[in-house]
């Protein structure tokens, strides 16, 4: 979240930064219900103030064989006043932390404006798009081949959901592994295994709440969320902690599913593996200095491209549009690989820089020196990286005209076969 001073100083450039990212959020009143706060914490001060002195007054009295019921009775109509200014205060602020919450961060300079994904800027492309002779998405692919059942998936839980099958399942568990494997090993990564539900304390720290309520998953009864990514319970795990200096960047991978509702996604091409309820994903998180972190994010970008071209798919980044940047975000950077069935690019990857708004709401600190003041570090993610997608775009640029896939190279070893033929279950 946003310093309550920083808002208050740079209020127009706040309320511009709204509109740049789309979002609906109203300040008006905002300033003038600041104000009364300050007014009401120095009216509230002063009367402290005198009750403190008047206190050691009454003290000086009765140790000198003095009344004192005189002033008693003044400084219980003055504490009477303290009780009601700290009880408006306490709504004030109630007031203040919902407007607070609810404000976008602010974007870097670097992100150009735009309304939507169209304004988004294309940075760079790696790999050749070859030319699918079967013309055949992944949904004909998977089940010609039987490795993947939609049909089952919607009638055991819905739509949004899927089985996978024999080799298709251990392709999917393959390409975790290789995943964490190669940014532990590679890219200098501590795997963490996280929960997969998570407390609204952990859900608010990382920005899902109160902003994307409506897209989770929440059990009552327990009053838990399944994490929408790993994102939440990995960056949580220093939620109140001071890191230190010497230890950034502190950077930790962790594979888990990811369970969303999209109930905003309505409108949006749903077929197969393009949007579900339910995927898998390896989520890269990095802890930087505040001065390192923009070079940080294109270390985080390079490292889940990597993922990419050891896969040898053919890719593109995207930097996003302050109309397509997150909520939370101050820059981000997406990863697109190309379906030749599909015939468009899926977006596989969001590496992005929250500068200090997650440490904020999550309070991560580090100490420049032992006896330094604590100042929030900077956090970093990235999708290291989701395999539904990747699933779609390995299954359709590598299918072979006898209708065979063949799998990546860096993948034979992990699955145990170098291609999948027809399977029955």
């Amino acid at each position: 979240m946003l310093e309550l001073k920083f808002i208050r100083e740079n209020f127009d450039a706040v309320v511009e930064n709204i509109k740049k990212k789309n979002e609906k959020i109203n300040l008006q009143g905002f300033l003038d219900i600041e104000e009364k706060r300050r007014a009401l914490i120095q009216e509230s001060d002063k009367l402290k103030t005198e009750r403190n002195q008047v206190s050691r007054q009454v003290a000086e009295l009765k140790k000198q064989g003095k009344s004192a019921d005189d002033i008693i009775s003044r400084m219980k109509i003055v504490s009477d006043k303290i009780k009601e200014y700290d009880e408006q205060l306490r709504n004030l602020e109630e007031q203040i932390n919902q407007i607070v919450y609810s404000i976008p961060n602010m974007l870097s300079p670097k992100v150009p404006i735009g309304k939507d994904e169209s304004d988004n800027k294309i940075i760079r492309y790696w790999g050749e798009i070859s030319e699918q002779k079967l013309k055949k998405n992944h949904i004909e692919i998977a089940t010609d081949l039987g490795i993947i059942d939609f049909e089952r998936g919607a009638k055991v839980s819905g739509s949004g959901f899927a089985f996978y099958i024999g080799k298709g399942a251990k392709l999917e568990r393959a390409l975790h592994q290789f995943m964490i494997d190669f940014h532990t090993s590679k890219h200098g990564y501590t795997e963490i295994w996280p929960p997969f539900l998570v407390n609204q304390a952990s859900m608010f720290g990382t920005g899902q709440l109160p902003k994307m309520a409506e897209d989770m998953y929440y059990s009552q009864n327990d009053d838990l969320y399944l994490i929408p990514t790993a994102e939440v319970p990995l960056t949580n795990f220093y939620r109140d902690d001071i890191l230190k200096i010497e230890e950034l960047p502190k950077k930790i991978c962790g594979f888990s599913p990811c369970f969303r509702r999209e109930s905003g996604s309505y409108g949006k091409e749903v077929h197969g593996f393009l949007r579900v309820h339910q995927f898998n994903k390896v989520e890269m998180v990095n802890f930087s200095l505040p001065e390192n972190s923009y070079a940080q994010l294109e270390v985080l970008t390079s490292e889940a491209e990597d993922i990419l071209r050891a896969l040898e798919i053919p890719y593109r980044v995207v930097l996003l549009s302050s109309g397509d940047t997150s909520f939370s975000s101050a820059m981000t950077y997406d990863l697109e690989i190309w379906a030749a069935g599909e015939q468009k690019w899926l977006e596989v990857s969001s590496c992005s820089n929250f500068e200090d708004f997650q440490a904020r709401r999550a309070n991560i600190k580090f100490k420049r020196s032992p006896n330094a003041k604590p100042e929030f570090v900077h956090t970093l993610n990235g999708s290291g990286v989701a395999t539904s997608r990747l699933y779609v775009s390995i299954i359709e640029n590598n299918i072979q005209e006898d209708g065979s896939i063949l799998i990546p190279e860096v993948l034979r070893d992990l699955c145990g076969f170098d291609k999948i033929e027809k399977q029955e279950l």
